[in-house]
């Protein structure tokens, strides 16, 4: 469930002997980083870690453009881009995105320092709140966007 790169591997295309020289040698076992592997909310603020709380809003604003005119953008925080949010590698990063009531649409959250699939944020709906959490576990430079497994218009939502 991570998006780290990596090479596949098509057993389809392997010698069997191959596979018989990995049997004997014990096989292979999947790892997975504790990082990656918990993302409980309440598990991980009992970790000792810092615990870095952001909480942002998904709303659809009217911004002005060049020109005089305006854009319709789906934002967080009713800004584009949204709000810079800066942890420490090794953070327990705990996300609560609020959408309001009057919102016209449903929005997610994709954080890609968090190394899992979207598929972990699906939609959250008018009126409702979601959160999750995850380690902060890669340095770096991230982006983060509106997502969601059942969003209409998704697309839309990023760009």
């Amino acid at each position: 469930n991570t998006q780290i790169s990596g090479q596949g591997l098509d057993v389809n295309k392997l010698d069997v002997d191959v596979l018989e020289q990995i049997h004997q040698m014990g096989g292979l076992q999947p790892v997975m980083p504790q990082a990656f592997a918990e993302t409980d909310c309440g598990a991980l603020a009992d970790t000792g870690r810092t615990v870095v709380e952001f909480n942002l809003t998904g709303e659809s604003v009217e911004l002005p453009i060049m020109g005089g005119k305006t854009y319709n953008a789906m934002t967080f925080n009713g800004q584009v881009p949204g709000p810079t949010l800066r942890v420490t590698q090794g953070d327990v990063v705990q996300m609560t995105l609020v959408i309001p009531a009057d919102e016209v649409t449903g929005h997610g959250n994709d954080m890609h320092a968090s190394q899992m699939s979207a598929g972990n944020f699906d939609s959250v709906n008018p009126g409702e709140t979601s959160q999750y959490c995850y380690i902060a576990e890669s340095a770096g430079v991230f982006k983060y966007h509106c997502s969601g497994v059942h969003l209409a218009g998704m697309d839309q939502h990023v760009l």
